[in-house]
């Protein structure tokens, strides 16, 4: 299990610059996607016309009424397929400016993810935006294979998260809350980012209170204890896509993947901005 969250954790910025990069914004706007409309129609465009419904329900963590404003409309300025294509020419044009393509472990990189993404195609039931992304065509260009690969195994591990939440009575921005208490995350990124009224922060920060999972605006000792659960039951529900690999290749892909996420961090594609 070890191996398995260091391989995913370390290649995780190739896939997760998409949401930072000017290249991606650029090509939405051209499409007519203004503000945070590239991101939800870009994600949610393997559902084909989403509505805000379903990227609320799939998201998770988003203040309903900031998905409604960002999505209703959207679908009239362009088409998924159109949104789709943007965001797969943004990822590669991305990843070649951080040099992805030149390092000399991609290929080994790139079968040991197009392995453990595939093995996660038998586990895709109660997965929908996994199962939505595994049903796209592999990419032909390397560098897009892999982000592609590293798309599928990021959703399939998110989709596992967001039912771990959900039958632990964690709700979308009980989540954040509790996120923002580990210190790990500045908490003004996460209000900004989910758009969560003050007021509707507050009052869940003070049912985490009630419930003992929050001291404070920190974790209790009880809010420790449900986190590491969470993050421990999110493992285990992403280890079927790695087991694949066995120990030996799933500790090997974990050691090769640290140049790729440094590379995506050195080249500034994760900035915020």
């Amino acid at each position: 299990m070890k191996s398995a969250r260091a391989a995913w954790r370390r290649l995780e910025p190739v896939h997760a610059m998409i949401y930072f990069v000017p290249e991606a914004r650029r090509r939405y706007a051209d499409l007519g996607l203004s503000g945070h409309a590239g991101y939800f129609t870009s994600r949610s465009a393997v559902f084909g016309r989403a509505s805000a419904e379903l990227v609320i329900s799939t998201f998770y963590n988003f203040n309903p009424a900031f998905v409604r404003q960002a999505v209703d409309g959207a679908w009239d300025a362009t088409t998924p397929q159109q949104v789709l294509d943007a965001r797969y020419a943004a990822a590669g044009e991305a990843l070649r400016r951080a040099g992805i393509h030149e390092l000399s472990a991609l290929d080994e990189v790139l079968a040991l993810t197009h392995r453990a993404a595939e093995a996660a195609f038998e586990h895709a039931q109660g997965r929908p935006l996994f199962a939505a992304h595994a049903a796209l065509p592999w990419p032909k260009e390397p560098v897009l294979q892999l982000w592609h690969a590293q798309t599928l195994l990021r959703e399939f591990r998110g989709d596992g998260h967001v039912a771990c939440l959900l039958s632990e009575g964690v709700g979308g921005l009980e989540a954040l809350i509790l996120h923002a208490a580990t210190g790990e995350i500045p908490v003004d990124f996460l209000k900004a980012s989910r758009a969560w009224p003050e007021e509707e922060w507050a009052d869940a920060q003070e049912r985490l209170r009630k419930r003992g999972l929050l001291d404070g605006d920190s974790l209790s000792p009880e809010g420790v204890l449900l986190r590491r659960h969470i993050e421990d039951r999110t493992d285990h529900l992403a280890l079927p896509a790695y087991a694949a690999l066995g120990d030996a290749d799933c500790e090997r892909l974990a050691e090769l993947a640290s140049p790729f996420g440094h590379a995506v961090v050195e080249a500034g594609l994760l900035k915020i901005g």
